[in-house]
């Protein structure tokens, strides 16, 4: 089912500047037991990236009721919500875009995810990199022509993960998670203030490493960082807590991180 500014339908206008440009953000959340699991957090994050696009959106309190009513008869699912500019505007200039679109749809839950957390993943180096841009590192916005690249070369490997670098080298993310890596007692994630998308899932797992015992740190590092670790796991609002076996040729025995973070991620987020 999809939602289109309110109304039961699936067909936006061409000029719509999501068509035209990209020019708008998402979010994808997931649906448990009929409701929105991270509502707020995935209201914040929509904000705060219209906040970024300098999208002049203001129905959050009709967004939240479509949300909380499209989740409800729904026992497990996936709830995408895109907000773009709108229609309107001359070639890239926004003037006269006053009235944004919000398009909200579900799907069904992604049924590999709990294959993946029992059974773990491998992932393989992506040749694609990601573009440095520090306006626009962190948004999930629609511009994801990066990632449809990503997934089609991984598409074409027998990983289920990819690894991506920066345009400069350094560690990101995967294709649709965020990456979190241990050596001993701390726990490394990659800088995302020039590329890369800071999950929401992302954000909950600093905050609980924050509160343990471990040492977290986020940093600009090289893959061979990634491959001399002794756990790696990644992470997404849907997923959430996926361990890693397997990296190109180096191989992960320990699941110490996974075993911390995957009961406190799985723990049902309404608000």
């Amino acid at each position: 089912m999809s939602l289109i500014n309110g109304v039961e339908q699936n067909m936006l206008p061409v000029n719509d500047r999501a068509v035209q440009f990209g020019d708008g953000c998402f979010t994808t959340a997931r649906i448990r037991e009929g409701r929105v699991e991270w509502l707020s957090a995935h209201l914040n994050r929509l904000q705060e990236n219209c906040k970024t696009l300098m999208i002049p959106f203001a129905e959050w309190e009709t967004l939240e009721q479509e949300m909380t009513a499209l989740a409800v008869n729904h026992a497990e699912g996936v709830l995408k919500v895109t907000i773009t500019r709108g229609s309107g505007g001359r070639g890239y200039s926004t003037a006269g875009c006053q009235t944004p679109t919000r398009i909200l749809s579900v799907s069904p839950a992604p049924a590999h995810y709990p294959l993946w957390q029992q059974q773990g993943i491998s992932l393989a180096l992506s040749p694609m990199r990601l573009g440095r841009n520090p306006a626009l590192a962190g948004i999930k916005h629609l511009n994801r022509l990066e990632q449809v690249l990503i997934r089609t070369h991984l598409e074409q490997t027998t990983a289920d993960e990819a690894l991506v670098l920066d345009s400069e080298g350094w560690v990101t993310e995967c294709c649709a998670a965020n990456l979190f890596w241990r050596a001993g007692d701390t726990v490394f994630t990659p800088r995302l203030d020039h590329a890369g998308v800071n999950g929401i899932m992302r954000q909950h797992c600093l905050s609980l490493l924050a509160q343990s015992r471990y040492r977290v740190v986020e940093v600009n590092a090289r893959e061979e960082a990634v491959r001399q670790a002794d756990e790696v796991v990644v992470c997404n609002a849907l997923m959430p807590v996926v361990p890693v076996n397997q990296f190109a040729d180096t191989r992960y025995l320990s699941r110490e991180l996974f075993e911390f973070l995957a009961p406190l991620c799985e723990q049902s987020k309404k608000s």
